[in-house]
């Protein structure tokens, strides 16, 4: 089907011709904790720094200190490495401006099979122990659990498997998060060939992505979470990209709601919480003690001034970074949301030394 003479309906990518005002703040208003991001391409640590002072990020929270991600074949991988390297690297030379979590024994990606034996928990143990009285401050899993880690007869592992339960109790007594990612957006789970998937373009980009057939529905890996935390109610969890749900707010909202233990930041969601702009300014109001400020992507001035604008200002239908922070690839473009003064300082930094208290002041 053709638009006009020459041009397929699927190229059509109109230039908007809206005329509106921009108000980019070259810094934040108060000083920023970036509660959630990865070494993307190992960025030297001064390079890091000097981003971080042109734009007032104060701390920059690495959530995956023990490994690093490489991009192959179009998708992310996780490779371990020793978590005395970031700490050494990064930390210890810029006292209170990097912290870190540690992914502990789940940084695996060779093998599926996570749990090889019985012993599993207790190693993973072992090594959040040893990591967190080197530094690291709480516990990051991947999306992994639950779309692909199985144990050693080959099954694959449900969220909420109460032989990893030992894992969840023991970061509770240690005073450290879990920031969970559980499941992916709802799209990612649709068939990557329905034409009404409004995530078509980027599953035919990142064809890893897609997760239609996966052993349990989306909706099934957030019941499963959603049991664990009710089982751990000692232990805190963060729910990275807003509890993998910006889809529906609603639901969302009742989850901080029922459980008091959690948690959410807003990384790599800007482009679902900016096309319901009346939502989520009145979500974020309602649970402005409950949401942590993260980037999760490459860092650069752009990246994080576009954050800033999202939320501070009330700047219509502007363009944002796409999931790996390319510009020129949004699905669609947002409106800003003008937060109080108040709600922006607790996001930016506050809430996030309450979620981790092991986080440099």
């Amino acid at each position: 089907m053709t638009a006009s003479k020459g041009i397929l309906l699927r190229d059509f990518r109109p230039r908007p011709l809206l005329v509106t005002e921009a108000h980019i703040p070259e810094r934040a208003r108060f000083p920023v904790i970036d509660a959630h991001n990865h070494l993307f391409g190992e960025m030297p640590a001064p390079a890091l720094v000097e981003v971080m002072d042109r734009v007032g990020v104060a701390t920059w929270l690495n959530v995956s200190g023990n490994a690093v991600l490489p991009y192959v074949n179009n998708t992310y991988t996780i490779r371990r490495v020793p978590i005395d390297d970031f700490l050494g690297r990064y930390v210890r030379p810029y006292p209170k401006r990097f912290a870190c979590f540690t992914m502990a024994e789940f940084a695996q990606w060779d093998d599926a099979c996570l749990l090889t034996d019985d012993d599993f928990a207790e190693r993973c143990i072992a090594t959040l122990v040893d990591d967190v009285r080197k530094g690291a401050c709480g516990l990051k899993i991947t999306k992994e659990l639950g779309l692909r880690f199985t144990d050693r007869a080959g099954r694959m592992l449900a969220v909420d498997d109460a032989r990893l339960f030992p894992v969840w109790a023991r970061a509770g007594q240690l005073g450290v998060p879990v920031l969970m990612h559980i499941s992916d957006p709802i799209g990612f789970f649709l068939p990557k060939d329905d034409p009404t998937n409004e995530h078509l373009p980027v599953l035919e980009e990142f064809p890893g992505w897609s997760f239609h057939g996966a052993c349990y529905s989306k909706w099934e890996l957030l019941e499963q979470r959603n049991r664990l935390i009710a089982a751990h109610p000692k232990t805190t969890f963060i729910l990275p990209h807003v509890a993998n749900l910006p889809e529906d707010l609603g639901v969302v909202g009742r989850l901080l709601d029922r459980f008091a233990n959690v948690f959410i930041d807003i990384s790599a969601r800007l482009d679902e919480l900016g096309r319901q702009p009346y939502s989520a300014r009145d979500f974020l109001i309602r649970h402005q003690d409950r949401v942590l400020f993260g980037v999760d992507m490459p860092v650069t001035p752009e990246i994080y001034r576009c954050h800033f604008r999202f939320l501070e200002t009330r700047d219509e239908y502007f363009e944002t970074p796409d999931y790996v922070g390319r510009w020129g690839k949004s699905r669609w473009r947002v409106h800003g949301l003008g937060l109080p003064v108040k709600v922006l300082e607790k996001l930016y930094r506050k809430n996030a030394f309450r979620a981790v208290p092991g986080l440099p002041r």
